[in-house]
């Protein structure tokens, strides 16, 4: 098990750096306009009013105040969880399709090993490069608020739930991508289903902000934890951050059994 979780952990080391660069990026460059941005505050509220208020809310701008640096950070925090919800939703994808792909997955399974000691080795080690994921972007994200903040006081509990959020927004797509690789037949390429997954569910949480539709949005976890909401309250949203957590429990609960059963394809 521990060969496993080693070999799956160091494949994914090269991509968790990737996106730890890509997202670290988006976090300096927009952290490095709030200066210019602050000075000409007036005018960007301005040129706001004159957007439609359902435009705002689909894109999760309405309540966000970007006249002090944590509520420009999440702006910012609405393209990272964009990407983070890629990077989770690949690793959830691949986790055991890409075996099945390539079929080398009976090869894996001739070995001495159950599949559940198999599944729980690849799910600790995509969880691992999370983690890694996560511990960069906490670093990158508390220097640059201070760094390009000249100074400014702002919430350091409210940036820290933020920054918690990522972990369980994270896993989340994980898991939604794991089941629902195990559902379909094959995965034959990740991009797709990853794609599709992620961007739908953000639409939904747009389109049911815009509409009012509460019942839509409380499926995304794009409305689970939402950034203007966390940094505008300073805490979670309690029932909602427990229908991520509950979808979560069941999809890896579903993905074990799923995968016990499951039909492996052998190389000919």
């Amino acid at each position: 098990m521990m060969n496993i979780f080693l070999f799956e952990f160091r494949s994914k080391l090269r991509s968790a750096a990737i996106w730890s660069i890509s997202i670290t990026l988006i976090i300096v460059v927009f952290m490095s306009l709030y200066q210019s941005f602050a000075r000409d505050h007036a005018l960007a509220l301005e040129m706001m009013r004159s957007f439609p208020r359902e435009l705002l809310i689909a894109f999760g701008m309405a309540d966000l105040d970007w006249s002090n640096a944590l509520g420009y950070f999440a702006l910012a925090f609405i393209f990272v969880q964009i990407c983070l919800a890629i990077q989770g939703a690949n690793y959830g994808f691949s986790l055991v399709s890409v075996e099945e792909s390539e079929l080398t997955a009976d090869f894996l399974l001739s070995k001495p090993i159950t599949r559940p000691s198999i599944l729980t080795a690849k799910l600790l080690a995509a969880i691992s490069t999370i983690v890694l994921t996560n511990s960069v972007l906490w670093v990158v994200s508390f220097l640059a608020i201070n760094l390009f903040s000249g100074g400014e006081n702002y919430d350091v509990n409210a940036l820290i739930l933020l920054l918690l959020s990522m972990f369980v927004f994270q896993v989340f797509f994980l898991c939604s991508g794991l089941c629902i690789s195990l559902l379909v037949k094959r995965v034959r390429n990740v991009t797709p289903f990853s794609m599709g997954l992620v961007f739908g569910l953000y639409i939904l949480n747009a389109f049911g902000g815009m509409i009012g539709e509460k019942s839509l949005e409380v499926l995304s976890p794009f409305k689970h934890f939402s950034p203007s909401g966390i940094i505008r309250n300073a805490a979670w949203d309690g029932a909602l951050a427990f229908i991520s957590i509950g979808v979560i429990v069941v999809t890896i609960c579903a993905s074990y059994v799923l995968y016990v059963k499951r039909n492996i394809a052998a190389a000919v």
